[in-house]
């Protein structure tokens, strides 16, 4: 997933587009959007040998504004809005209310 990112140049290091080998060294700041959000991290050291996830945190500082984080949980409130998770598609009556919705909103432009 991360070589696939790296190579749609969606990950940068130092405002610079990754390849997946790049190197990173302490003070490096990586950018890359996950979940909507652009995700800044800063790489605090390298460890000498592979960590678990659990101990990743000792090596990085997540710089990413509170803001986007915010935006994130308005996100997730606005798709629960009309239908809670898991209750499958929409019914028939459910696609003519929301198309009905949509061309009231449309008609109100128009005026």
């Amino acid at each position: 997933m991360v070589t696939e990112a790296c190579k749609k140049n969606h990950v940068t290091v130092n405002g610079l587009v990754a390849k997946p080998s790049k190197e990173v060294f302490p003070t490096d700041k990586i950018t890359f959007r996950k979940d909507q959000i652009t995700q800044i991290i800063t790489v605090l050291d390298i460890p000498e040998n592979r960590v678990s996830a659990k101990l990743v945190d000792i090596y990085r500082r997540n710089d990413t504004p509170a803001e986007a984080y915010q935006h994130l949980e308005l996100l997730k409130l606005s798709k629960e809005h009309y239908r809670k998770n898991g209750t499958g598609r929409p019914t028939k009556k459910d696609r003519r209310d929301i198309d009905e919705f949509g061309n009231e909103i449309i008609t109100e432009e128009e005026d």
